[in-house]
C-alpha cells in the first residue's frame, strides 16, 4: 500500500464508489522529474480511506492505440454517464494544439479508449482541463482556452452529442480570467497574461457554481464563481485558502461530507501531493 504523502500528483480527481465503499483517485501522475511535463498515460489509485492507496493501475496507455497525442497527459477526470465511465483528459503532441480528449470504459478502473480520433475541444485552439457538466439534460464540456493563445485566459463551453463523441455547435465564452479581481498577471506586470485552470461545476442554493484556479502574485489559488446557468452572467469571489495550491474539484465522502480535492504546493515541482478537506 502507498500512503498519500508517497504519491506525487497534480490535479487530483476523486470518484466516490458508494456501492463498493471505496474511492478512485485520478490525476496527473506520469510526471517528468523536476517539471510538469508528463508522459502519455493516465492511472488510477484505489483507496478506502483517502490515506492509503493500492498500487496504480494504468487506465489509458497512449502507446496501445493509434492516437494523435503522445505527451503531457494532464488532469484526467472520470464521470459516470449513461451506464459508462468517461475520462476527460488533456493531451498534447508537437504540431497539434493541446486539447481535451474524451475516453470511455465500462468500469472506473478498466481500460479507457478514445470515443473519437480527435479531441472534443476546437482543433485550432490551445485548450486544457476539460470538465463535464449536464445542464437541463444537455451534456457539455467546459474547459480552459489557454492564455498562451489568447493572453487573458478564458473559460469556455461546448455542447456535446448524447454519446459524447463530438461537439455540437460552436464554443461559447463563460468568462475571462481578468474578470476576477483576485487574479493577477503572470510573468511580469503589463504582460496582459492571465491564467484559467481547472474548472469544476456544481449546483448549490439554486445557483450554478464553479471553482477554478489562477494566480495571485505568483501563488496558485482556488477561486469561486457563480451564475444562473452556463450562459448566464458570472460573478466572482476570491479564494478560501491562503496556501499555494489549486486545480480543485468537489466530491462527497462515503459518510456524506462535501470535500475539496486539490494539489499543494504548486511549486517546487516534485513536492505536489493530494490535499483533502471539508468545503
Amino acid at each position: 500500500m502507498l500512503k498519500r504523502e508517497d504519491i506525487r500528483i497534480r490535479d487530483p480527481f476523486i470518484l466516490t464508489d458508494k456501492e463498493h465503499y471505496c474511492y478512485y483517485m485520478y490525476g496527473t501522475t506520469a510526471l517528468e522529474e523536476g517539471g510538469i511535463g508528463a508522459r502519455n498515460s493516465f492511472s488510477v489509485y484505489k483507496t478506502y480511506d483517502l490515506e492509503h492507496f493500492e498500487e496504480p493501475v494504468v487506465v489509458v496507455d497512449g502507446n496501445r492505440f493509434d492516437f494523435w497525442a503522445n505527451k503531457d497527459f494532464w488532469a484526467p477526470e472520470v464521470h459516470a454517464y449513461n451506464g459508462k465511465y468517461y475520462l476527460f483528459g488533456s493531451c498534447k503532441a508537437d504540431g497539434y494544439c493541446r486539447g481535451t480528449q474524451i475516453f470511455v470504459s465500462d468500469t472506473p478502473d478498466g481500460i479507457f479508449v478514445p470515443v473519437s480520433p480527435v479531441p472534443a475541444t476546437p482543433l485550432d485552439w490551445e485548450c486544457l482541463d476539460g470538465t463535464f457538466y449536464v445542464e437541463d439534460g444537455v451534456p457539455y464540456i467546459v474547459f480552459s482556452h489557454e492564455w498562451l493563445q489568447v493572453k487573458d485566459g478564458e473559460i469556455c463551453a461546448i455542447r456535446l452529442s448524447e454519446d459524447l463523441s463530438h461537439a455540437v455547435g460552436e464554443p461559447f465564452l463563460l468568462f475571462r480570467a481578468s474578470d476576477n479581481p483576485a487574479v493577477t498577471e503572470i510573468q511580469h506586470p503589463g504582460s496582459g497574461n492571465y491564467v484559467t485552470d481547472g474548472p469544476f461545476l456544481f449546483r448549490e442554493d439554486g445557483k450554478l457554481k464553479m471553482i477554478w484556479s489562477s494566480f495571485y502574485y505568483g501563488k496558485y489559488l482556488v477561486l469561486e464563481a457563480e451564475s444562473e446557468s452556463l450562459k448566464g452572467t458570472w460573478t466572482h469571489r476570491g479564494s478560501r485558502f491562503d496556501f499555494d495550491g489549486g486545480h480543485a474539484m468537489l466530491f462527497e465522502t462515503l459518510d456524506g461530507v462535501r470535500t475539496i480535492s486539490l494539489h499543494c504546493p504548486n511549486t517546487p515541482h516534485g513536492a505536489e501531493r493530494a490535499f483533502f478537506c471539508k468545503y
